[in-house]
């Protein structure tokens, strides 16, 4: 380590991902002197947008936003910083025989486009949806809390979970019961309750499964389904949009408002240690030998990397080391970024100025179809006939190629981590990238033929580059033992982490992963809460 004197501040935050940045935002607002050391040559995390083929912009990992909390926008006023959302309409579920299942903003159209598959699921969806939102109100509040511990005898633990009762105490004992249900049901039986085609089943399913190591039968599938309808664009509820110039342009917004309120951000800063004294961490060892010491340090990383992965200068608890390896991870991910010499002809789609391939495209006839993709990953293999969630941001947003070329996003169900048969190759993963080329060929015939670039992305890739265990974009599932007070453990889900002066604020904290902000926001609440309190 340095001899050198290190550079000292309030908080040290590791990892430059928009959790971290947010954090980072809120803290240097408050007038806490921070600095955010990034491992990369850029921040951004898994929200970056890179030039990868000339004229290009990728939004390599995440790529649609909607749940960056409004709160967040609207006090660190991200617009004035760059970042502008813009809706798009719709999805479309291509099911490769010609037919196609749209979903509309229109309600007339929405129903007339289902009733094509089912007169009786034309009527029930008004009844989905409306459970959907009932649920959506009930824990949006609870996002932007920290979850009370019920094993705390401590007054501020007691009010917060009065009142958490106090929330579900005022739903009557149907919606109860119904709540309580829902959370814990899967995806699938849930659906089955509402309705009958196996095509709109399978339309409204993908949402339930992205990013988890979840089939649409797996109980908690249902939970995944309304964490992917909280977020909101312009005030619409479950709406979804692209952020103008990839999702890059999230992380640079937030950079911005955190370097303008003083907050110093370091890139090609990888830490190597956390540095502990008597119990207590007190700063970090970069690669470099340098250090930087801070009253408090910050991670972004993820609960299994922190106390597995990550060195520490006196060796953390064995219990501690044992929580993080048992944390449940999982990853289930793979993706393809791909740049095209035009714009593909989707089967079953009649007029391409429709605003539903402005939205998310898919491929998932039924719910049958999703669950045998998930059988292949739960043998160690990647999805034979896999889910895919397909966008063309560049319908909307033609910042990110050249005229007349698009940009595709192409997020894969199911991708194991590790294979039965060994490690990631780059011959396995040209192979499962063919697999993926196949099925979207069965989409839209002549894409291959269209192709001039193309990223195929692993769980071990988006691991090692990105940093998230087992390339898990939520950096941990999210089930119900994993959730609220339960994440990423008992005892540690108020961002508090395993020794005194260290602090979480990733997405393995609640309320979840996602570009939501959410963790970063309330993390930053309470380590502002023990500086002001001379805690730390």
């Amino acid at each position: 380590m340095s001899t050198q004197k290190a550079q000292r501040y309030d908080v040290v935050v590791i990892g430059g991902g928009h959790n971290g940045l947010t954090a980072a935002a809120y803290l240097a607002r408050a007038g806490h002197s921070v600095c955010v050391l990034e491992r990369r040559e850029q921040i951004g995390g898994a929200a970056m947008s890179e030039e990868l083929y000339p004229g290009f912009t990728y939004s390599t990992c995440s790529y649609v936003a909607s749940l960056l909390r409004p709160e967040i926008m609207r006090t660190l006023d991200l617009p004035s910083h760059g970042l502008q959302i813009i809706p798009y309409e719709g999805s479309l579920n291509v099911l490769g025989d010609g037919r196609s299942l749209a979903s509309y903003p229109d309600h007339d159209r929405n129903r007339r486009e289902i009733a094509k598959f089912s007169h009786r699921d034309a009527e029930a969806y008004d009844r989905y949806g409306l459970e959907i939102m009932r649920q959506c109100r009930f824990i949006r509040p609870m996002l932007l809390m920290t979850p009370p511990d019920p094993t705390s005898l401590s007054i501020g633990d007691l009010k917060d979970l009065m009142k958490l009762g106090g929330m579900f105490a005022d739903l009557g004992e149907q919606r109860l019961h119904d709540t309580l249900r829902f959370w814990l049901t899967s995806c699938g039986d849930f659906l089955d309750e509402y309705f009958e085609s196996d095509v709109v089943k399978g339309h409204l399913a993908g949402s339930s499964i992205i990013g988890t190591a979840l089939g649409p039968y797996s109980p908690g599938s249902a939970y995944v389904l309304l964490h992917h309808y909280m977020g909101e664009v312009d005030g619409t509820i479950g709406a979804w949009g692209y952020a103008r110039g990839g999702m890059g342009a999230i992380s640079k917004a937030l950079g911005s408002a955190a370097r303008s309120f003083g907050a110093e951000i370091r890139t090609d800063a990888e830490v190597e240690t956390v540095i502990v004294r008597h119990g207590r961490a007190i700063g970090v060892a970069l690669a470099n030998g340098e250090e930087v010491h801070g009253r408090t340090i910050l991670s972004n990383q993820d609960f299994r990397r922190i106390t597995t992965r990550m060195k520490w200068s006196e060796p953390l608890p064995e219990d501690v080391v044992k929580q993080g390896r048992d944390y449940k991870i999982r990853g289930s991910s793979g993706k393809l970024n791909i740049a095209l010499d035009g714009l593909p002809r989707f089967t079953g789609v009649e007029a391409h100025g429709t605003p539903s391939l402005n939205g998310d495209i898919h491929y998932s006839p039924s719910l049958e179809y999703i669950e045998k993709a998930y059988d292949d990953w739960k043998y160690g293999m990647w999805s034979r006939r896999p889910y895919v969630d397909v966008v063309v941001p560049t319908l909307i947003d033609p910042t990110m190629a050249p005229d007349g070329k698009h940009f595709m996003s192409v997020f894969v169900q199911y991708v194991p981590p590790t294979l039965h048969d060994g490690p990631w190759t780059p011959e396995k993963r040209d192979a499962f990238g063919e697999t993926v080329i196949d099925l979207l060929e069965q989409m839209a015939p002549g894409i291959r033929n269209m192709i001039l670039h193309k990223q195929v992305r692993s769980p071990w890739d988006i691991e090692n580059e990105v940093g998230l265990s087992e390339g898990n974009i939520f950096q941990g599932e999210l089930t119900m033992d994993q959730l609220m007070f339960n994440r990423p453990v008992p005892g540690m889900a108020q961002y508090r982490g395993p020794i005194p002066g260290f602090y979480m604020c990733g997405s393995s904290n609640h309320p979840g992963g996602g570009v939501m902000g959410a963790p970063g926001h309330n993390a930053a609440r309470e380590l502002m809460a023990d500086l002001a309190g001379g805690k730390v």
